[in-house]
């Protein structure tokens, strides 16, 4: 039986006998497990059903901590003190001392870590004193969790508990930016927008390679983020027996479909908030079909898009 509580010093203890926890960050709701507990890492990605060759993401309390699992160049260390507490997931070289298990990072020679700006996350991290990998807490491939609920309908019973700190702000995943290279690349685009990152670099980002057959950190799979639903991008208009989730205002009166905003007033922070909710209220109404209007492609309309893009890629069932 999962338990539902607000109270963080349950989780961490939890989470330092080896249970697997959910918890919210600004983001959406992560799976948590102690990161050098190969054992509860074995389980985190069992219960989620996820590949072991896809890495997780490392959440720790402060950059110190991360410094001390990462190697960081002068572009990674100017990036965690613009964003860090924040949205942004920075992939580095791993140290040879990392306590990290091998199976948390996939066996790779790099490690992907995040300081999240949830104070509820802080609490966990702080009272467990330990790094925590933690992907969404959802089966993998499926919509990413907003709200505590979300995660009991999708993983309930698999996970000891769910730390209730109410629905995520910003909804969408950290963004990820690998420091491995000659030079900073964007291997996922997220809460953090691309043009923040480059005005505290002064250059532009390298663009990441996704390879599903090998990522190189998590949230690189072709295919993701995906409701049951068939959806359809860029849709002007819906078709017979199609669900049209719009952003703005529509061009024409819809009449005979369900309409769902993702922002009435256009507005891309309202819409990242609001799009793992809708998906998921939707699938819960066994809705076959989407369609979606177009999302510019600026700001957190990149991280958007990408998930749209990716959940429209899915294999069907």
């Amino acid at each position: 039986m999962t338990i539902v509580t607000a109270d963080p010093a349950v989780a961490a203890g939890l989470l330092r006998d080896g249970a697997l926890v959910a918890f919210p960050t600004e983001t959406v709701y992560g799976l948590g497990a102690d990161a050098g507990n190969d054992a509860a890492v074995a389980r985190l990605f069992e219960a989620k059903g996820r590949p072991s060759f896809n890495p997780l993401i490392i959440h720790v309390a402060s950059l110190a901590a991360a410094a001390g699992h990462g190697a960081f160049d002068a572009a990674a260390r100017k990036l965690a003190e613009a964003f860090w507490p924040g949205p942004l997931t920075l992939v580095v070289p791993r140290r040879a001392e990392s306590a990290v298990s091998r199976l948390a990072t996939a066996g790779l020679d790099s490690v992907g870590l995040r300081l999240p700006a949830h104070p509820m996350a802080q609490q966990l991290l702080a009272l467990v004193g330990r790094p925590i990998a933690a992907p969404s807490a959802n089966p993998s491939g499926r919509l990413s969790p907003t709200l505590p609920e979300h995660v009991v309908a999708t993983l309930g019973g698999r996970v000891a508990a769910v730390l209730d700190g109410g629905p995520t702000a910003i909804g969408v995943e950290s963004t990820i930016v690998s420091c491995v290279g000659a030079e900073p690349a964007l291997l996922r685009p997220g809460g953090v927008p691309r043009e923040a990152i480059e005005a505290v670099l002064g250059r532009c980002l390298a663009d990441g390679i996704a390879n599903q057959d090998r990522p190189t950190s998590p949230g690189q799979l072709a295919s993701h983020y995906a409701p049951r639903a068939m959806l359809r991008l860029n849709a002007v208009a819906p078709r017979p027996g199609e669900a049209f989730v719009t952003f703005g205002a529509p061009a024409a009166a819809n009449r005979g479909s369900e309409r769902v905003a993702l922002s009435e007033s256009g507005d891309l922070i309202e819409a990242a908030a609001n799009l793992f909710r809708i998906l998921h209220e939707l699938d819960q109404r066994h809705v076959a079909r989407i369609a979606i209007m177009p999302i510019p492609e600026t700001g957190l309309g990149l991280a958007i898009n990408d998930r749209l893009r990716r959940a429209a890629m899915r294999p069907v069932d």
